[in-house]
């Protein structure tokens, strides 16, 4: 399968059905072989809602995500932040998260919700205790007895990289914050990350999990290619008030079955192998992994969740 141009000709065959009448609301600047994008005043149509839905629940479900928190492409149909809202928004807005709890690992554990607390979810969650300068979000975090914190992908083409060795001369912290992918302290740090050496806690927390030790340097940085989901474990597991504490925590990796970068040999399946692998063998458990096609299965089996289902499968394929 040749993947984004089945799953952008999938997302146009979408708007075709349901928009027909409705051109005025796309900004079709972009490639006609790209994936439709709304204008910013239409955005909200980017959010599946239910045929009929009343005016409460339309604000509930358009309302998980703050227009103010929504990503660059938001408002393009292969957004994986407007997919997530589209699930996790109406299965919070419609009390059906208990239904992820069907979702097992091979080890027949849960994949997301094993402590019946664990059911208030929270999309764009701000984490606040990292030391981060400029707190990011986890796109679906789950508190409670059971904290999990849900990294969502659809289109990508890994998990997300640490910004240090992407800078460029012509960034303002170029010369300050610049990486070389190493672990090894560069350019007069006093620490071997960058990150650490304006506050991040990364660092502080990783030895503890991880068979990486801090303290010494690592020819390549084990976060330059597994940062995102690396930094989902720490916000799960670490408590805010910035301690380590024994308890039910774990991040999830959600991700399109289809899409090669999250199959054997892509960047992304590498990146999630790369922290398995890296983990203490009390730890493994901190990183699980779920397909969409997994959780559309579960939707389609519940009767008041089957049309979502059917949504995801018209308009995303899964």
């Amino acid at each position: 399968m040749d993947y984004l141009p089945e799953l952008y000709g999938q997302l146009r065959a979408y708007r075709k059905a349901h928009f027909a009448a409705r051109d005025d609301w796309f900004d079709d600047s972009h490639s006609p072989t790209a994936p439709p994008v709304f204008k910013k005043e239409y955005g909200d149509y980017n959010v599946l809602l239910r045929e009929g839905i009343n005016k409460t629940e339309r604000d509930a479900v358009v309302g998980a995500i703050p227009e103010k928190a929504r990503h660059r492409w938001f408002r393009s149909m292969s957004s994986s932040q407007a997919l997530t809202q589209s699930v996790f928004g109406n299965l919070i807005t419609y009390d059906k998260l208990g239904l992820l709890r069907e979702l097992k690992n091979v080890e027949g554990e849960p994949v997301f919700l094993r402590d019946p607390s664990a059911a208030r979810c929270m999309l764009e969650y701000e984490v606040k205790y990292l030391g981060e300068p400029r707190s990011t979000n986890v796109d679906a975090f789950f508190s409670g007895g059971c904290r999990v914190a849900v990294e969502c992908k659809l289109s990508e083409q890994d998990i997300g990289t640490c910004s240090r060795p992407r800078l460029g001369p012509k960034d303002d912290n170029y010369e300050r914050d610049y990486c070389d992918g190493s672990y090894a302290r560069q350019r007069n740090r006093n620490h071997r990350c960058s990150l650490s050496a304006i506050g991040v806690k990364y660092w502080d927390y990783i030895p503890e999990l991880f068979d990486w030790p801090g303290d010494e340097d690592h020819a390549a940085c084990p976060l330059r290619n597994t940062y995102q989901l690396v930094r989902n474990i720490l916000a799960a597991y670490v408590r805010e008030d910035g301690d380590l504490k024994t308890g039910n925590a774990h991040a999830v990796l959600l991700y399109d079955a289809r899409n090669p970068a999250f199959q054997k040999g892509g960047a992304g399946r590498g990146a999630y192998d790369a922290i398995k692998e890296g983990l203490k063998a009390g730890h493994k458990g901190l990183l699980q992994q779920c397909a969409w096609q997994e959780v559309t299965a579960i939707l389609g089996r519940d009767g008041d969740m089957s049309w979502l289902a059917d949504a995801l499968g018209e308009k995303y394929g899964l």
